[in-house]
């Protein structure tokens, strides 16, 4: 384990790097510039709490005259009273500045996750398929979490600090000028020190940064998939997997807390030399009687010293714990960087005809640095017919549908509904022509009546109970009632969730209907039952099936078969098995396989 957190070799950048003024730039026009009056009111609050310490070293310098010279006891009650009063007043300013200023800070990165929800939101299926769900958490959660402690809490309270700092070292400077600066001649050490431990902060909290998401990465993985790591009695390997990572989160924080603990011991030696140096030369001057200083002139002038350098020392941990913060900032900011490429053309239309052909023609595509999938590939979906694509996996028959909703734009061609180009149409109204029976189906943790209703808020009950009639699932509905399925409708069979997919598409009712792997799950008694009501469905509307079983699209009126992103036979149900080739062949070896 690594305990000293620096390497030998030390780089000398700056304390803030372009990036880093660039993102507080960023922070502050967006996020706090319209609570400037708000901010300028707990600015004076702070210079009130500045302004007790100045207060109290003057009144106690005043009340140390009137014990060993005065001996006035009114004069003595008076002070004591002033002192009661202004730490009353700074009390109060305490109660209020935190509250305040967690409200301002609150109030911004509330805005901010709005903001980082709306932008995720936008951004192509692309980004959600190479991002793992733990990094988006960390974001969203912890991330956003963390700048709101430090803006609210973190960052006020430095500026209260040196607030202290400047008050107090100006009446101490009015004081005895001479004494003062030689007091802090030590000072120059501190922010050397902090320009040094920066920097390896920032790399370490970037690390560790990485590493928690990571860990919350695993940790999803290995909720989601716990009946497979029961089945295959794995448990050992995920506990080892998920104890490396914990391991690397408690390296990480030793090496990030070895960094930051620096500062408070270099801190405390400098205030030691100043002490010395404040009673040694502040006494001298006393002694001689030439510097128009008494016994309580220091005393106080101690006092002084002593209230500043607690804030200093607060002040220079806070430099240093703002180098993690700009790593969070940073990591917040950079969701925003991420671009989508699927955006409305700027002469993008609101309406086409949704009941015409769609057609690919001559479609080029390829995922992100793989292999080209799809060359001139030209396929036809008659208007209000069926027609399915098979083939093996990894054909491309999904990738055909997300061209189709323009979850991905086609490299090279064009893909047509009713003849006007995909990626001419406003995305909305593009997307809201379909309804899709996927094979990845989200079921949310709520009832199945508020899953089925999810694709049309607005839907009636009668809606919702004939499209739950029409799959066969309105009887678990009234079995179960408003109980909530799990995560991911974990309480579900996957025939169960598929017909709550189903039965939101009977909802949605669009005009173009995508069935992707549909009754993939389904036993051939419910699947028989969920054909005839997905017969029912497709009535009027153009319709396009991806199955791997090829029992489910025998009624198309047209079958496409792809091999390796190509069409290598088309035509019905009896004109595929009178030629004999791929299709014949795969159905002959299902129907084998399922007796």
């Amino acid at each position: 384990m690594k305990l000293w957190p620096f390497s030998k070799r030390g780089d000398r950048r700056p304390l803030f790097s372009d990036q880093d003024r660039d993102n507080l730039r960023w922070f502050w026009r967006g996020y706090l510039k319209a609570k400037t009056p708000w901010l300028f009111l707990v600015l004076g609050m702070v210079m009130v709490q500045g302004l007790v310490y100045q207060q109290f070293i003057s009144l106690t310098e005043t009340g140390l005259r009137v014990i060993f010279e005065n001996g006035d006891i009114g004069g003595l009650v008076r002070v004591c009273f002033m002192v009661m009063g202004i730490f009353t007043m700074r009390a109060l300013m305490s109660f209020l500045v935190p509250r305040v200023s967690v409200w301002l800070a609150s109030d911004a990165v509330l805005r901010m996750r709005q903001d980082l929800i709306n932008h995720m939101m936008i951004l192509d299926l692309a980004y959600f398929e190479r991002t793992s769900s733990g990094d988006i958490i960390l974001r969203l959660v912890n991330q956003a979490h963390d700048l709101s402690d430090f803006v609210g809490q973190t960052t006020v309270s430095a500026v209260r600090d040196v607030a202290t700092v400047v008050i107090v070292s100006g009446y101490l400077i009015y004081k005895s000028p001479f004494l003062f600066l030689a007091a802090v001649a030590v000072m120059p050490f501190v922010p050397l020190m902090v320009r040094f431990v920066s920097n390896k902060i920032k790399h370490i909290q970037q690390s560790a940064e990485n590493a928690m998401g990571a860990y919350m990465t695993g940790i999803e993985e290995m909720s989601n998939g716990m009946r497979t790591v029961k089945i295959s009695n794995q448990e050992p390997v995920e506990r080892d997997r998920l104890f490396k990572a914990t391991a690397e989160i408690k390296d990480l924080s030793i090496r990030l807390q070895s960094a930051q603990a620096l500062m408070m011991p270099t801190v405390d030696i400098l205030s030691a030399l100043v002490f010395v140096l404040i009673i040694g030369g502040g006494g001298y001057m006393a002694l001689s009687g030439t510097s128009g200083m008494d016994g309580a002139s220091i005393v106080a002038f101690m006092i002084g010293m002593a209230l500043i350098f607690d804030p200093a020392r607060r002040v220079a941990h806070f430099f240093v714990k703002l180098q993690a913060s700009l790593v969070i900032l940073d990591g917040v900011r950079s969701l925003f960087r991420e671009v989508p490429n699927i955006t409305n053309a700027p002469d993008a239309v609101g309406a086409f005809d949704v009941h015409g052909d769609i057609v690919f023609d001559k479609v080029d595509f390829a995922y992100a640095g793989k292999p080209p999938l799809f060359q001139d590939l030209d396929l036809t979906f008659e208007a209000n017919k069926v027609t399915a694509i098979v083939g093996a996996t990894g054909s491309g028959k999904t990738t055909i549908l997300s061209l189709m909703a323009r979850l991905y734009d086609a490299d090279g061609g064009e893909v047509r509904i009713g003849g006007t180009p995909v990626n001419k149409l406003q995305i909305p109204v593009l997307r809201q022509s379909f309804s899709v029976v996927a094979q990845d189906i989200v079921i949310f943790n709520s009832s199945i009546w508020e899953n089925i209703r999810y694709v049309k808020p607005e839907a009636t009950e009668e809606e919702i109970w004939a499209a739950a009639t029409h799959v066969g699932i309105d009887d678990l509905i009234r079995e179960r009632g408003d109980v909530p399925l799990g995560p991911k409708g974990a309480q579900l069979s996957g025939g169960q969730k598929q017909r709550v997919a189903i039965a939101r598409a009977f909802l949605r009712s669009a005009p173009i209907l995508l069935l992707d792997e549909a009754t993939s799950a389904l036993d051939q008694r419910t699947e028989d039952k969920v054909k005839r009501a997905l017969h029912d469905l497709s009535e009027g509307k153009t319709t396009v099936i991806v199955a791997h079983r090829l029992s489910a699209v025998t009624h198309a009126d047209r079958i496409y078969v792809l091999d390796e992103g190509a069409v290598v036979e088309e035509g019905t149900h009896a004109e595929l098995m009178e030629m004999g080739g791929l299709y014949a062949g795969m159905y002959g070896a299902q129907r084998q396989s399922y007796g």
